[in-house]
């Protein structure tokens, strides 16, 4: 397509973009909600960004802070790189739109450095939002293998359904996860230093802080501390959400696809 034929649509990105200090993505999502442009008047988020780093634009990307920001880790990264398992670069792109159901991402929450204490494996799902934490006695790989796996099995007649991928970041505690793939289960890892990659889970893992602070041992924490808390994230209605909450649009989604009495038990917290 040539600029010319969008130039309304530029001139407009880059008032918005300079302005409100927004992302592209949300400048372009904005601009189809409120049908500002026509569909041949405009581009996609992806296209915005070539033109970009072309120098095709009026603006530049230290305009766009978080692009800078992304930019500075991604060289991090690439230098520490470490391979635990499969890339999140080759999972299937479609993950990222958050349209299928069943794809989760993972971290842990420790309390104190002390080797001895608990951790939290915090696991989210992507679409629905639903949030899950479960106590594990360390953060040794082997033990939370253990747990997730065993976390796994609460639902495995049902576990292609619920659980087709789940992304971990890089972190030496998930060195032993990939053992746990199978034909219906997939697991990759975010790049390090990547945070971003797995966004909600590290917000949720903030909401958790707010009960569950920094520096208390999480062996002191009962185990209904843990789930109200829990109760508390998966029943926050979410504007993303079109105002429900993660765990009504968990439940309606398993209901589609499972009797809902089988899974209930284990994942309706």
């Amino acid at each position: 397509m040539r600029i010319g034929a969008i130039e309304s649509f530029i001139n407009w990105i880059e008032s918005k973009t300079l302005a409100n200090r927004c992302s592209f993505d949300a400048a372009v999502e904005y601009a189809k909600h409120k049908v500002l442009f026509v569909r041949g008047e405009m581009v996609c988020t992806r296209t915005l960004y070539n033109y970009l780093h072309k120098g095709v634009l009026g603006i530049k990307a230290i305009d766009l802070p978080l692009v800078v920001r992304r930019s500075q880790r991604e060289s991090i990264s690439r230098k520490h790189k470490r391979e635990l398992g499969k890339s999140i670069e080759l999972r299937d792109p479609n993950i990222e739109t958050r349209e299928e159901f069943g794809h989760w991402e993972l971290d842990t929450v420790r309390g104190t450095k002390d080797k001895t204490d608990h951790v939290l494996i915090s696991l989210l799902e992507r679409k629905s939002r639903l949030y899950v934490a479960l106590r594990c006695p360390s953060a040794r790989a082997n033990d939370v293998k253990e747990t997730l796996h065993a976390w796994l099995n609460t639902f495995k007649d049902v576990n292609a359904c619920l659980c087709k991928t789940i992304t971990a970041d890089n972190g030496l505690e998930f060195s032993e996860i990939s053992n746990l793939e199978n034909e219906t289960l997939s697991i990759y890892f975010a790049r390090p230093y990547s945070a971003w990659e797995r966004g909600s889970n590290e917000r949720h893992n903030g909401l958790l802080r707010r009960c569950i602070p920094k520096e208390m041992p999480i062996k002191a924490v009962s185990e209904e501390t843990i789930q109200r808390t829990l109760q508390w994230c998966n029943n926050l209605p979410r504007k993303l959400l079109n105002y429900r909450t993660p765990l009504d649009v968990f439940l309606e989604e398993v209901n589609r696809i499972v009797d809902l009495d089988t899974v209930q038990f284990h994942i309706a917290i």
